[in-house]
């Protein structure tokens, strides 16, 4: 939910800041609404693009035996992330530009369940890289790594890279 309202919040100041720059600078076109499903949109897919930042990070730091509390703040970051998703995805925030599938309204308590079973990963994740657990660490990762892709599985749209 903080996420949400940030990812609003900054819409609003995007808003006020041009229309005081239009205003400023004599426009006269109109300054047209924000439209709030497509700042959530937005929002989102912006903390998803960090979210995958994170797991590239954290990845390069496994792969070269990084201590686990050098990557602690990617991995609080990523739990923080998924205790927000829910949040993120409010009735109604849909569009053709929007990767999300709609059983993520249409199955709201399975989409919950998969997104705490992601944050509980996460979770784990930050605390082994706290106590600095190397071989924890690695092996929770690819835990975290299981829980994201089985959310995407049944409530993202297939990638086509």
């Amino acid at each position: 939910m903080r996420t949400h309202m940030l990812a609003l919040g900054a819409a609003a100041a995007l808003f006020v800041s041009a229309a005081a720059t239009a205003r400023s600078s004599h426009a006269v076109a109109p300054i047209a609404a924000a439209d709030p499903t497509a700042d959530v949109i937005a929002g989102r897919q912006a903390a998803f693009l960090l979210s995958a930042a994170l797991f590239g990070q954290i990845k390069a730091g496994v792969d070269r035996g990084d201590e686990p509390k050098t990557l602690g703040f990617a991995a609080r970051s990523l739990a923080g992330w998924a205790k927000a998703i829910p949040g993120m995805f409010p009735a109604g925030s849909t569009a053709a530009n929007s990767e999300a599938l709609p059983v993520i309204w249409s199955d709201r308590a399975g989409f919950e369940a998969k997104a705490a079973d992601y944050a509980a990963a996460a979770t784990k994740l930050a605390d082994l890289a706290k106590a600095g657990d190397k071989p924890g660490f690695a092996a929770q990762f690819a835990v975290v790594g299981g829980t994201c892709k089985a959310c995407h599985d049944t409530y993202r749209k297939p990638q086509s890279h």
